[in-house]
């Protein structure tokens, strides 16, 4: 077994800030101020934030319900309730604990229940499920449920779909108002704007670092990683977290210390991570010397359209931009540059049962890509969050070989 890389040190600092926001949260929804908008991962953030809510993000604590494997026992709950064990299964598991009024920040922070919302607000560039989640805590609180509703198998981002979403932007705004209790200012979602700019152009950086041989960090840590991009953008103290991580990485790679010792071959992860089973992947693959060094998902909160001159535009563009809304010709060309910037040897598909929106591997892009960039594809079948449909065994098995195919072909 190669030995293991340092641990990374701005992960102690990355802690306290999920602490700070998650306690902060709970406390503004004790108090009742501030009030606390629920939001989808890639939503319109910035709106709430400049809006002065507390911003909660559900997915989050899906990805949480799944890391702490917790997931596969909530499910069944909120299948008894009506909803299908085909859906999403982030949605069948933050339901199931709500219902059975378990959550994994008792366990972490203390924090008896997730926070009320106040309003909840969706984007469906993600999928329509998000949509029925939110829907769910409407009827149950009976509070306001807002949305956009995103154009999907989007090739060239056209003005007209920037003026749509713009559009249900706006119409988004005299409720919030209402809500929160705050005016509209344009100066400060152009300031919050500025921030979320700030925080993925850093993000991005990270991310490109790993191109680096051998690289410092890999998909899994970029997994860990990537949570204040996705839950404090908009927010200074995200800016702040990457300049110390880039930082690290940096002297990380003036050292040459590598994520994966020994490294030998260089993997790219398409699809959803199997948050239950993050850590025997990564055993696995670290342990054949291979490197996931790049991913379409954790570069899901890369946002370079985003311009505080024209907040509005550019928040549209950005969310319209999103790698998941393309069209299958965007997605490999995508997909193509990464590759070759990356000295990709292999492409992971995660076939996720319950996500199909996020699962590319469906209709043939695995066979263009191999045929157009002459490497190796392998699809693994599981899910997001629901265990029962992965095989730990058969996971293991297909990677060895996939591996040992990689070596035969450098031979």
């Amino acid at each position: 077994m190669p030995p293991s890389p340092p641990p990374i040190q701005a992960t102690k600092q990355m802690k306290k800030l999920m602490a700070g926001h998650f306690l902060g949260l709970d406390q503004a929804s004790r108090e009742g101020r501030p009030k606390v908008a629920w939001c989808t991962s890639v939503g319109p953030a910035e709106l709430l934030h400049a809006m002065g809510f507390d911003v909660y993000y559900p997915e989050n604590h899906g990805a949480l319900l799944g890391a702490t494997r917790l997931a596969t026992e909530m499910i069944p709950m909120a299948n008894a309730a009506g909803y299908s064990p085909d859906i999403c299964s982030y949605l069948t598991a933050d339901i199931g604990a709500f219902l059975k009024g378990v959550t994994p920040l008792t366990q972490a922070y203390g924090i008896e229940a997730v926070p009320k919302a106040d309003v909840l607000v969706f984007n469906t560039n993600q999928c329509r499920d998000v949509e029925d989640w939110f829907a769910f805590y409407a009827r149950h609180w009976n509070i306001p449920l807002l949305g956009v509703r995103t154009h999907r198998g989007v090739g060239e981002v056209k003005p007209h779909y920037i003026a749509d979403v713009v559009s249900q932007f706006k119409d988004m705004i005299p409720t919030l108002e209402k809500v929160s209790g705050n005016k509209f200012d344009i100066d400060r979602l152009r300031e919050v704007v500025r921030l979320s700019k700030e925080c993925t152009r850093r993000w991005r950086q990270v991310l490109e670092l790993a191109a680096q041989r051998p690289t410092p960090m890999s998909f899994f840590d970029h997994t860990i990683h990537m949570a204040p991009a996705v839950v404090l953008r908009g927010k200074q103290e995200a800016v702040d977290y990457y300049d110390l991580l880039l930082a690290e990485l940096e002297q990380r790679v003036a050292e040459g210390v590598a994520a994966v010792p020994g490294e030998r071959h260089r993997l790219y992860w398409e699809g959803m991570p199997v948050w239950g089973r993050l850590r025997m992947l990564s055993e696995s693959l670290t342990n054949l010397g291979a490197a996931v060094v790049a991913s379409t998902y954790c570069n899901s909160w890369i946002f370079d359209a985003f311009d505080p001159a024209s907040p509005f535009e550019s928040m549209a563009r950005a969310y319209l931009e999103l790698f998941i809304v393309r069209d299958d010709d965007y997605k490999e060309r995508y997909i193509s540059d990464w590759a070759e910037r990356f000295g990709i040897e292999g492409i992971i598909f995660h076939d996720a049962k319950t996500c199909p929106n996020n699962s590319n591997n469906r209709y043939a892009m695995p066979q263009r890509l191999a045929k157009k960039l002459g490497i190796a594809t392998l699809t693994i079948n599981g899910d997001l969050n629901d265990l029962r449909c992965f095989s730990d065994e058969q996971a293991k098995t297909n990677i060895e070989a996939f591996v040992e195919q990689l070596e035969e072909k450098a031979a």
